[in-house]
C-alpha cells in the first residue's frame, strides 16, 4: 500500500525540505501541495490523501481553520509542522497525530513516519508472512502489577495504578503512591522495562509517571510540557523523552 501525502505551507523551502524528507520513503507519495489555506482546502478535499503535513500560521487561513472548512470526521491524519510550541494543545484538542517542531530533524521524521505507518497500513498490506513470524517471538513480557517496597521496618506490596510517579536516588527509586512515599532499590530503566509502556513513561531524566495519573498538560517553553499529577505535584515532560510517549494518547477525548 502506497500513502498519498499533502503539504501545505507558505514557505517554498519549508514545503522542498518535506519533499525530501517523503522522497526518501518508497511507501509514500505527494500528491500535491499548497502555499496557503483556501488552496489547502481545495487539495485536500480534491485529493483526499492519508496525511496532511499543515502549517499553523499562514497569512489567509491558519492551519486550524483549514481543518475547520474541512469539517469532521477530517478527510486525513493531521500532522502540524510549525515554528511554534504553544499551539499543541489545540493541536491534540483536534487529534491530530503529531506535531513536528522547525527545523525537523530527519530521526524525528523517521519514528513520525514508521508510527504514521503502523496507523495507516491494514496488516493485510504488511504481508501475511508477519502472522507466522509472531507465532515464532518468545512468549510475551509480564508486566508487573505489584512494587514491593520497604516501609519502616517491613516490606509492603503496592498495586502499580495507585503509583503517580517514581523517580531515581542514587541507587534508589522512590516510587510515590496514595500521597505517600516509598523507596526500593533500583534504577528508572530497569523499573521501567518491568512496567506496562501504555501506562507509564519516562518524562525526564530522573522519573517516569503513571499516564492515568495526569491531571493537566501544560506547554512549557522549548517545546516541553509542565504536569499536574493526581497527587497534587507539578513535574516536567521534557522535550527529549517526548517520544516516549504511547503513540495517540494524548488525542484520546
Amino acid at each position: 500500500m502506497t500513502l498519498r501525502a499533502v503539504i501545505v505551507d507558505d514557505e517554498a523551502p519549508a514545503r522542498d525540505k518535506l519533499k525530501r524528507y517523503l522522497a526518501m520513503f518508497e511507501d509514500i507519495t505527494v500528491a500535491g501541495e499548497a502555499a496557503n489555506g483556501r488552496d489547502a482546502v481545495t487539495l485536500i478535499t480534491k485529493q483526499q490523501p492519508d496525511v496532511v503535513f499543515l502549517d499553523i500560521n499562514m497569512p489567509d487561513m491558519d492551519g486550524f481553520s483549514v481543518l475547520q472548512a474541512l469539517g469532521d470526521p477530517l478527510p486525513a491524519e493531521i500532522v502540524f509542522v510549525t515554528a511554534h510550541d504553544d499551539r499543541a494543545l489545540q493541536a491534540f484538542d483536534v487529534h491530530a497525530f503529531d506535531y513536528l517542531l522547525k527545523p525537523v530533524s530527519p530521526e524525528r521524521f523517521d519514528r513520525l513516519l514508521r508510527r504514521l505507518r503502523e496507523r495507516l497500513i491494514p496488516k493485510t498490506d504488511l504481508g501475511l508472512r508477519i502472522d507466522g513470524l509472531l507465532e515464532a517471538l518468545p512468549a510475551p513480557i509480564h508486566y508487573l502489577e505489584h512494587v514491593l517496597v520497604q516501609a519502616g521496618d517491613s516490606a509492603q506490596l503496592i498495586r502499580v495504578d495507585r503509583i503517580s510517579r517514581i523517580e531515581s536516588s542514587r541507587n534508589y527509586l522512590d516510587v510515590y503512591a496514595d500521597g505517600c512515599s516509598y523507596r526500593l532499590r533500583g534504577t528508572l530503566e530497569n523499573m521501567l522495562a518491568r512496567l506496562n509502556p501504555l501506562r507509564f513513561a519516562r518524562i525526564n531524566r530522573s522519573a517516569l509517571v503513571r499516564l492515568e495519573a495526569i491531571r493537566e498538560v501544560h506547554p512549557w517553553p522549548e517545546g516541553e510540557y509542565r504536569l499536574l499529577l493526581d497527587d497534587g505535584v507539578r513535574v516536567t515532560w521534557t522535550r527529549r523523552y517526548l517520544d516516549n510517549l504511547p503513540a495517540g494518547w494524548l488525542t484520546k477525548p
